[in-house]
C-alpha cells in the first residue's frame, strides 16, 4: 500500500514530490488504530454471514453437468451448454476440477492480468454470470468524521468511533485548508465507506439461487483494481437550476460531487435532501452536511462494533449497521 502510494504521488507532482507532500503512514494491525481499516477495531465485522450465500452461488453457477442456456432472442433456437467446471474437466487432462478450484482460478484472472498484462486462464465471464454478494461493511463512522472534519476545516480532538485522535487532533498530522487531499487504502474499502456514507442506492439485497438481473451493486464496477472515489468541491458565484439550464437568484453556493470510478453517484437517489431531480447528481454542500450529521447515529457503531448480538444472516443488514 505504501509503495502504491508513494509512485501514484510520483506520478501526480513529479520525482520530487517530497518537495509538495508528506505521506502520513498509518499502521495497518490489530491493536493500532487505522481508520482506513476499520474492520480491524471491530469485532462484530465476523458475525456477518456471507460465506453462505457466496459459497450457495457458486454451485449454481459454476455446477457440474449440463446447463439450459437462455433462449436466443428468435424465440425459436435453444442452446445446450456446459456449466464452467464440466467445461473445464472435458479442455484438461490429468487433473478433477472442482467448484472450489474453478473459482478460485476464477478470482486469479484478474490477480494475474494486473501482474503480467494478460492471463493464460481464460474464463467466459459472461458464461459465468458473476455477481456480488454484500457483507457486513461495519459501520466506519470515523471515517466519515475525518471526511466531514476537513469539509468543516477543522481538527478532530475529540474521542469516539475510534477516531485517532494523535493524529487527527494536531493540525501536523490533520493539515486543513489544503486544496488536495488524497488517502491511500485497500480498494474493497470503499464500500464500506459508501455504506458509511448512507449511500442506500447500493443497498438492494441480491438473491443467492439466482441472477438478479440489472442491479445496482456489483463489486467490479465499485471497487476494481485501483479503485478512486473523488470528493470534489464546487463553487458557483449563484445557486445553479436542478436541470443546469440557468443559474438562480442567490449567493456563492457550494455543491459537493461523488465521482467512484470516473462515474458519478447521483447523490438525490440516496438523500431525498439533494434532490433526486438534480441532472448533475450534485447536492448543496450545507445540505449534504446537514445529512451526515446523523450518520454517527445511525451507525451505532459502539454497539454494531462490540455489542452482544447473535450471527446475523445474509441479508439482514443493509446499512451496515445491526438491527436493535
Amino acid at each position: 500500500m505504501l509503495k502504491s502510494a508513494e509512485n501514484w504521488v510520483a506520478g501526480f507532482f513529479g520525482l520530487e514530490w517530497t518537495n509538495n507532500a508528506t505521506i502520513e503512514v498509518i499502521i495497518e494491525a490489530a491493536g493500532f488504530n487505522n481508520s482506513l481499516a476499520g474492520d480491524l477495531n471491530c469485532p462484530n465485522t465476523a458475525k456477518a454471514d456471507y460465506k453462505s450465500p457466496v459459497e450457495a452461488w457458486v454451485e449454481i453457477y459454476l455446477q457440474d453437468g449440463m446447463l439450459l442456456a437462455l433462449v436466443r432472442q428468435t424465440g425459436t433456437e435453444i442452446d445446450f451448454i456446459f456449466a464452467a467446471t464440466s467445461r473445464f474437466n472435458n479442455m484438461t487432462d490429468g487433473f478433477k476440477w472442482t467448484l472450489a478450484d474453478v473459482y478460485a482460478a476464477q478470482k486469479m484472472c484478474p490477480l494475474e492480468t494486473v501482474a503480467y498484462g494478460f492471463t493464460t486462464l481464460s474464463i467466459s465471464h459472461s458464461l459465468l454470470a458473476q455477481r456480488s454478494i454484500v457483507p457486513l461493511a461495519g459501520p466506519l463512522a470515523w471515517v466519515t468524521n475525518e471526511v466531514i472534519a476537513r469539509l468543516k476545516n477543522h481538527t478532530l480532538g475529540y474521542s469516539g468511533y475510534q477516531i485517532n485522535t494523535t493524529l487527527d487532533g494536531m493540525k501536523e498530522t490533520f493539515p486543513l485548508n489544503q486544496s488536495l487531499y488524497f488517502d491511500f487504502s485497500h480498494d474493497k474499502g470503499i464500500i464500506s465507506i459508501l455504506t458509511a456514507f448512507g449511500f442506500r442506492q447500493f443497498a438492494e439485497k441480491l438473491p443467492a439461487d439466482k441472477y438478479p438481473g440489472d442491479h445496482e451493486f456489483t463489486v467490479s464496477h465499485i471497487a476494481p483494481f485501483g479503485a478512486r472515489l473523488n470528493i470534489e468541491i464546487i463553487k458557483a458565484h449563484k445557486p445553479i437550476s436542478s436541470a443546469r439550464n440557468r443559474y438562480l437568484e442567490g449567493n456563492d453556493t457550494k455543491y459537493i460531487h461523488f465521482v467512484l470510478n470516473q462515474r458519478t453517484i447521483p447523490l438525490g437517489k440516496s438523500f431525498p435532501e439533494c434532490d433526486v431531480n438534480r441532472k448533475d447528481g450534485w447536492c448543496e454542500l450545507d445540505t449534504f452536511l446537514k445529512v451526515q450529521e446523523e450518520m454517527a447515529d445511525k451507525a451505532k457503531f459502539d454497539y454494531a462494533c462490540f455489542g452482544d448480538y447473535p450471527s446475523l444472516p445474509y441479508g439482514k443488514v443493509t446499512d451496515g449497521a445491526p438491527p436493535s
